[in-house]
């Protein structure tokens, strides 16, 4: 059993392999019905302008309204109860200027103000009117559609859909219909909103985009027929579509129906990159790194400069135990991100600072490998503004800083921590409680985090790491009484089920309980190998020789890890293969030459290397 400090994750390495896409035609998210839009514009301000008109507004559609000191009055008067917080008299005086004068940027503002008190009914009247005064006003169309879908009866919203799509031009009615499909998403009624869809989008079968928002629609029904029905369709229409198979591939569910269309698709078009960066992602998702990285290596050899191609690439090589590869895609990685001027966020899950994440892997990698300079060398690398990300460098230069045999460095690192919140201060206990241990004072260690779990309760991993060193200072009543209130607190915290059965197994008690909790954790974990090599054992302790073989062989191949080898090595030398037993322990010392379990091993079957 192990709980390995690792920043590689499943859900890291995913988000890692979402390259960013190339641009295709997409829908722009309407303005918010409910928010006022991103203008400090007001109806003062746009009759006293130098060119005297608000933008979107064009002047020779403007009525020819004298600004006399009465209308002068009556809109600062207007302006002054708002921001007093008055809005209802301030709306009303507006709404009546607009008639008045049959100004749009009236009524406009007077949709305004009712946006702002949020106001919907009143909203939708100004937007009524502005549109009345302003029948060209894209602004309010686009105002108009967003209240009005939100309401019992789409029959105005529907004929303001017909109208923009038979008005618009043939290369631009597609991302019209997509428009609209993001405006009926919010509908209330969504049967209703479908069956609108249907009707506005007929005259127009023989496009590839309106059979995709029917079928994404039909998805968003639960109506898993009409919408492979309608992607399958899209795609006839235009086989080479990439929007066309995603969507496709997004409505058909079965990963591995995905898998042969995205194949099938980049047979025939080999440079669909938005496809083959999601067949990427699929391959990801199924463990199969090795075709996962032949994928990102094709987008790779396309844009060679891709940091966030680079990046994926880096985390699967780690995933796939190679770190000579992950090592130079990720230098490539943070030198491009490094060299930008604008030291922004590069899209892809990486901060400010130089690509920071794969700073992170970085020193992760030159640790493994023994260079702890090297790793330390790294994090100093790291300048983030990611509160998050800079506290994990702190936390990992204090476990490297008592790496290299500066226990009291790392502890005073931890120590001047800056404060923080209650769960951060948990981890920092936490990391202590880990370094105490590591250096061999359990007896600290457990005093430490029995005071810290007095303090900060809610905190599960700070839990789970107090169980394991109450087990260390022969406590395992008070460990199993700590993991039972984790998987009380976080039911699929596989790790809490995995430690107590090992301890469980480790002790030969309770071998059957042990056997199950472990086999749960390996359900919530499947193909993680430490719990496998939990399981190894418990079915060494049990008895089942060739079973535990198996297990562990399956463990060490997915992981060459000095426990791992240190068990597997034990089962083959009861079983008589003591040849290749001293060879997996020579390998576990090469890996971790102050490994308790090998020490622990060796002496209780009195042999050495």
């Amino acid at each position: 059993m192990k709980n390995a400090f690792a920043i590689v994750t499943l859900s890291a390495l995913l988000s890692a392999c979402a390259v960013a896409p190339q641009k295709q035609a997409a829908a722009p998210e309407p303005e918010s019905a409910l928010s006022p839009p991103d203008t400090a514009a007001t109806a003062v301000a746009a009759a006293t302008k130098p060119d005297g008109e608000p933008d979107g507004e064009p002047d020779n559609k403007l009525p020819a309204v004298e600004l006399t000191s009465d209308l002068f009055y009556k809109l600062t008067k207007a302006e002054l109860d708002f921001k007093r917080g008055q809005w209802q008299g301030a709306y009303v005086s507006m709404m009546v200027l607009a008639q008045q004068t049959r100004d749009p940027r009236l009524a406009r503002r007077s949709a305004e103000m009712a946006l702002a008190a949020k106001q919907g009914n009143e909203a939708l009247a100004a937007i009524r009117l502005w549109r009345e005064l302003a029948p060209e006003s894209d602004d309010a169309v686009q105002y108009f559609l967003g209240f009005s879908v939100l309401g019992d009866d789409l029959t105005e919203s529907e004929q303001v859909f017909a109208q923009r799509l038979n008005g618009a031009p043939a290369h631009a009615r597609g991302l019209v219909m997509f428009q609209m499909q993001q405006y009926l998403l919010r509908a209330k009624d969504k049967a209703a909103a479908f069956a609108l869809m249907e009707r506005v989008l007929a005259p127009y079968a023989g496009m590839m985009e309106s059979h995709l928002v029917l079928a994404q629609g039909a998805f968003a029904a639960d109506d898993k027929e009409r919408s492979l029905r309608e992607a399958r369709r899209a795609l006839e229409l235009k086989p080479d579509s990439e929007l066309a198979v995603l969507t496709l591939a997004q409505v058909l569910g079965d990963v591995d129906a995905v898998g042969q269309l995205f194949g099938g698709f980049l047979a025939n078009n080999p440079g669909a990159r938005e496809v083959r960066a999601a067949y990427a992602r699929l391959l990801v998702e199924q463990k199969r790194y090795d075709k996962a990285r032949a994928q990102f290596e094709a987008i790779l050899k396309e844009q060679p400069d891709n940091p966030a191609t680079l990046y994926a690439l880096g985390i699967i090589s780690v995933q796939a135990n190679d770190p000579q590869a992950a090592e130079q895609y990720l230098r490539r990685h943070v030198d491009l991100v490094r060299s930008r001027d604008d030291g922004k966020d590069d899209g892809e899950g990486e901060q400010e600072g130089g690509g920071a994440k794969a700073l992170m892997l970085l020193s992760q990698i030159a640790e493994e490998r023994g260079d702890i300079d090297g790793a330390l060398a790294w994090l100093a690398k790291i300048d983030s503004t990611d509160p998050r990300l800079s506290l994990t460098a702190q936390l990992k230069r204090a476990h490297l800083t008592s790496k290299k045999g500066d226990l009291e460095g790392a502890l005073k690192q931890l120590r001047a921590i800056p404060a923080m919140d209650p769960a951060e201060q948990a981890e920092v206990a936490q990391t202590e409680g880990q370094l105490l241990r590591d250096a061999g004072r359990g007896a600290e260690a457990y005093a430490l985090l029995a005071q810290a779990v007095k303090r900060f309760p809610d905190s599960p991993d700070l839990l789970y790491d107090f169980a394991l060193a109450a087990e260390k200072q022969g406590k395992p009543e008070e460990m199993e009484a700590a993991l039972r209130k984790v998987m009380e607190a976080v039911p699929d915290n596989h790790h809490a089920y995995n430690a107590l059965g090992y301890s469980l197994a480790e002790r030969g008690e309770r071998l059957e309980e042990a056997y199950a909790l472990i086999e749960k954790a390996l359900s919530m974990a499947p193909g993680d190998p430490y719990i496998m090599d939990s399981l190894g054992w418990v079915q060494f302790r049990m008895g089942r020789l060739k079973d535990a073989e198996q297990t562990l062989r399956r463990a060490y191949a997915l992981r060459n890890d000095a426990e791992i080898a240190v068990h597997l090595g034990e089962v083959l030398w009861q079983q008589g293969e003591r040849t290749e037993a001293q060879k997996l322990w020579r390998e576990a010392r090469a890996k971790d030459p102050k490994s308790d379990a090998l020490r622990d091993t060796l002496a209780r079957l009195n042999t050495s290397l």
